[in-house]
């Protein structure tokens, strides 16, 4: 039995289950969400291109960004085997990124695309529609009580969206912990970053005041997804 078939019978190992608006979803340790009801995979921030992106700035980062970000994403799309996949925003790093992506990036983009639907939502990096690389490009997408969109929105019910790059820290009394987490409280959800060369700002930060009624914490670790009280997340520094 597959992973995407196991989620629908049982939890798939190493996933947490989250409730959004009635809606059932799975959030993986890779950082991508998956919907098992309506066999869709979501993932946010992917910023493909980012090194070429800081070379043309003249910053020079290892230019193996997009080849890192794609091999992961294509591990888990032959895992669960979505038929849809939706791309919060900020797929690319820059409105030239998909001109960007070398010919056997945009082939390994392209195979992942075969059979099933992908929809892009433009993000603040990449605002026009990606040029030659598939998919549906839009602004957000509803589906009945959900709305996909890149950036959360002070007020919104039911959004599903990427733009904050969320991370947590937490301590013990031998160390500290800082990784990428999920943040939601049964109406919003965000996603962490999914892109190689992708940073996170921590839950604390004023950026998040107002999205969240009682946030509910859940990090990323190496195999399996750790839920911890949002009274455990430490600042980075004091605020």
């Amino acid at each position: 039995m597959s992973v995407a078939e196991s989620a629908h019978h049982s939890r798939p190992a190493g996933c947490c289950a989250i409730n959004l608006m009635g809606q059932h979803f799975y959030a993986f340790a890779s950082g991508v969400l998956y919907w098992p009801s309506q066999s869709t995979l979501i993932v946010a921030d992917l910023h493909l291109e980012k090194g070429s992106s800081f070379a043309r700035k003249g910053l020079f980062l290892p230019p193996y960004d997009s080849r890192a970000t794609l091999a992961r994403l294509t591990t888990i799309v032959d895992s669960l085997t979505p038929d849809t996949i939706i791309a919060l925003g900020d797929s690319f790093h820059d409105k030239e990124g998909a001109d960007r992506l070398c010919a056997k990036d945009h082939a390994i983009l392209s195979a992942m695309q075969v059979g099933r639907e992908w929809i892009w939502i433009a993000g603040n990096h990449d605002p026009l529609p990606p040029q030659e690389v598939g998919g549906i490009a839009m602004d957000e997408l509803c589906f009945g009580t959900l709305i996909f969109r890149h950036e959360p929105v002070p007020g919104a019910t039911g959004e599903i969206a990427g733009h904050l790059h969320p991370c947590a820290k937490v301590r013990s009394r031998a160390r500290s912990v800082r990784r990428s987490c999920f943040i939601e409280d049964g109406n919003r959800l965000i996603l962490p970053a999914f892109g190689a060369l992708t940073g996170g700002l921590n839950i604390l930060d004023s950026s998040y005041d107002g999205l969240f009624s009682s946030p509910r914490i859940h990090m990323l670790g190496d195999e399996q997804i750790y839920s911890i009280p949002f009274k455990e997340c430490r600042p980075d520094k004091k605020m």
